[in-house]
């Protein structure tokens, strides 16, 4: 008879697994599995963006994401692959029938855009982003990411908040939920939005999910003033003051006669936030203070490609906000199509040289520039800077087309400033970047680790929703702790 079959060891084994599962259970309720207890911060409603304590000492206090919506091409950008070259129309060995997202697969298709080696490093990247490249020398990169979805909404989602569904809080959200912020004026999330618009996920990529709705990110750029701050035509200032500060005694008064009601304290918070940003938003927004030379070095001058211009400016906003002590800072280079596929963001499925020749000099002066003025300010001691997009693209291009179609099995991000190796390489794809196939990496332990330079444990960091403790990085991810410095 099995071991398992037999009457006296069924019930050794039950008697044994049963009080185990006690033990646990009552360890977990006593806190005595330190390791696996969640740590939630403490939010005072009436100041819910005061600075709170990290789980451990950070190596960021803020973060700057940039956020390359649909999907830039890691093949043309910073994953050099000579191979790819030298079998540049040829079939991908293994690959002769492949479908992928938009359909059949034609043939290796190398770079239109030479690759150069940068810096003291030698990293080679293309000359699509050459002044990104010369800063190479500063850069982490991980070249061995890997999604769940070639779809851009849900890859977008996936990035910004570690689903691929809506209605999960953004990484910005679990960020500033954690530790508050050290600018009581400005708010302590904001998203940048492109010139051209929202990304396709829209709000969902700075959005609160379940946390409370106070930690979503307050969208706004240099070309589209933060709305509804102007006092309205024909109040004076003295009115308005005189008004909110009647409000004001009206709300405390209320909340005296229902202590503990935390959502009209909260409500009171954001009316006297909102009462300082009208001082504080048209300041940090007003770029008119910037020396000639700061809107010359970013491109924000360019009369010849106004996108490029516009894309500067908010740049600078962002580098503004970061000064500032905003906590987190999205800043999104592309937008849903809004002339078409590739037109608006980095989509390049049907005429990949004639579209990206057009995002290129958009991101890559004016980002460049941005980096640079952050580590000449010394900004980068503090902050940590992430570039990132939803998935990769195909080292073929699509059968019958000029682009590329989407690839989550293997893409590019890039991290520098607080806390991070550089130069520094991790991971790698195939060949051909067509596969992550060393020191494979998930978002989720992108997110863990980008959690962790800011003092937060990913584990630990839960807030409990429907039955379940929910986190950014939901039951899966690992310290990417090679790229630590």
């Amino acid at each position: 008879m099995h071991p398992f079959l037999n009457r006296r060891s069924f019930l050794s084994n039950s008697a044994s697994g049963l009080s185990s599962i006690a033990l646990a259970s009552m360890l977990q309720q006593q806190n005595l599995l330190a390791d696996s207890a969640p740590i939630r911060p403490n939010i005072d409603p009436e100041h819910p963006f005061a600075p709170r304590k990290p789980h451990h000492e950070p190596a960021a206090k803020n973060i700057l994401v940039i956020f390359c919506a649909g999907a830039c091409s890691q093949v043309d950008t910073f994953d050099y692959k000579p191979e790819l070259t030298k079998r540049h129309g040829q079939a991908m060995p293994g690959a002769e029938n492949l479908v992928t997202f938009q359909g059949e697969q034609g043939m290796l298709t190398r770079s239109p855009w030479e690759f150069k080696p940068r810096g003291e490093s030698g990293k080679m990247v293309s000359e699509l982003v050459p002044q990104l490249g010369e800063l190479a020398d500063d850069m982490c990169f991980i070249h061995s990411l890997t999604g769940k979805t070639n779809t851009h909404g849900p890859g977008e989602n996936f990035m910004s908040t570690g689903y691929t569904l809506d209605g999960f809080p953004s990484m910005g959200a679990w960020a500033t939920w954690a530790l508050g912020t050290e600018n009581e004026n400005l708010p302590a999330y904001v998203a940048i939005s492109d010139p051209r618009g929202t990304p396709q996920s829209s709000v969902n990529n700075w959005g609160p999910g379940f946390l409370p709705a106070a930690f979503q990110g307050t969208e706004f750029n240099a070309t589209k003033p933060l709305g509804n701050l102007d006092v309205p035509a024909g109040v004076s200032a003295k009115t308005d003051r005189a008004t909110r500060s009647f409000l004001e005694r009206l709300n405390r008064r209320h909340l005296e006669r229902f202590e503990g009601d935390s959502e009209l304290a909260a409500r009171i918070s954001s009316y006297q936030l909102a009462a300082r940003m009208q001082l504080s938003v048209p300041e940090v927004t007003d770029l008119s203070s910037e020396p000639q030379s700061i809107l010359k070095e970013y491109g924000a001058d360019d009369s010849q490609n106004v996108l490029k211009a516009q894309f500067a400016k908010n740049c600078i906003l962002a580098r503004r906000l970061i000064e500032k002590g905003v906590r987190f800072v999205q800043l999104f280079n592309g937008a849903y199509q809004t002339g078409g596929e590739g037109v608006s963001n980095w989509d390049g499925h049907k005429q990949i040289v004639e579209q990206y020749s057009k995002h290129g000099p958009v991101l890559d002066q004016p980002c460049a520039a941005l980096l640079r003025d952050m580590k000449r300010r010394g900004l980068l001691k503090n902050t940590l800077v992430v570039w990132m997009t939803e998935f990769g693209r195909m080292p073929t291009f699509q059968k019958g087309a000029s682009g590329r179609d989407h690839n989550p099995d293997g893409f590019t991000a890039w991290v520098m400033g607080a806390g991070v190796k550089a130069p520094f390489t991790y991971g790698a794809t195939d060949e051909f970047s067509y596969k992550a196939v060393e020191d494979v990496a998930t978002v989720y332990d992108f997110h863990a680790t980008i959690l962790h330079l800011l003092g937060l444990n990913h584990e630990r960091l839960t807030y409990y929703h429907n039955g379940f403790e929910r986190r950014l990085t939901d039951v899966h991810g690992h310290l990417i702790k090679e790229v630590l410095a």
